[in-house]
């Protein structure tokens, strides 16, 4: 039943210990990943580039549509980077995003990825031309060592969540979809909800029900023959003995 999937995933997500989980138990199916850098990750699956992708939205305003399916799978904290040196390396914890309100704000939006998208909006944030917001994975992943990064406070959070296609209802259609949404989500291998243990788990059913039938018709034969047996048998005791000689009746006068 198991076979590969195509897997996208937006920059800072790391599904290695998905994948690593998936080839442990299905070896002969690896899975097919690849990070997408573009705008639009969702757009690949009615495309059917990708079976499964990993979409990053603002937390509580989840991408799902009536073809899409989006489970969130969790938050991410966000960060302000800035040139180092800057005033935010003063703060040893988070920092309150009001104390920066005065600052220039970089969008990542007027940075496309045909023009270095993300690692180019840090080159210019390490220039001091201006603060930049981002995720704590994405801000390691594009780590410079002239910016510093802080946590910071009082801004929306974003969410990384797992979408597939589901015109038909909430569940996926693709069985193996369902079992990599399972090994996403932690289930364990001999788990019951998920498909390959769900379908195996019907098919002993199936199996030990009829084998309960057979052994039930097999019983019931050996009784009736049994039954048979008996009833022939008390019918021959209640006739005479082979062999037996009657008494001589008396003489009639």
């Amino acid at each position: 039943m198991v076979t590969g999937l195509k897997i996208a995933y937006v920059p800072g997500v790391t599904p290695g210990k998905w994948l690593t989980r998936w080839n442990e138990r299905y070896p002969q199916n690896p899975l097919q990943a690849q990070r997408y850098d573009g705008n639009g990750i969702l757009a690949r699956l009615p495309g059917g580039e990708s079976d499964v992708v990993f979409v990053r939205f603002a937390t509580g305003a989840s991408p799902k549509t009536p073809l899409i399916h989006v489970i969130p799978l969790y938050d991410e904290q966000q960060v302000v980077c800035a040139a180092k040196d800057h005033d935010i390396e003063l703060y040893d914890d988070s920092v309150p995003y009001e104390e920066l309100l005065g600052e220039n704000f970089l969008d990542l939006a007027e940075y496309p990825e045909s023009a270095g998208g993300t690692a180019m909006a840090m080159e210019v944030c390490s220039s001091g031309a201006g603060l930049l917001v981002l995720p704590l994975a994405v801000a390691r992943l594009h780590h410079r060592k002239d910016v510093v990064h802080k946590e910071l406070a009082g801004v929306p959070t974003t969410s990384i969540g797992i979408a597939w296609l589901a015109p038909a209802g909430d569940d996926p259609e693709d069985p193996v979809i369902e079992e990599f949404i399972g090994v996403v989500r932690g289930r364990g291998e001999n788990s019951s909800r998920q498909a390959s243990v769900a379908q195996r788990q019907q098919e002993q059913a199936v199996v030990a029900r009829k084998n309960r039938q057979s052994a039930s018709t097999e019983a019931a034969k050996t009784a009736k023959s049994a039954k048979k047996a008996d009833a022939k048998k008390k019918s021959g005791s209640r006739g005479a003995k082979p062999g037996a000689k009657r008494a001589p009746r008396g003489n009639k006068r």
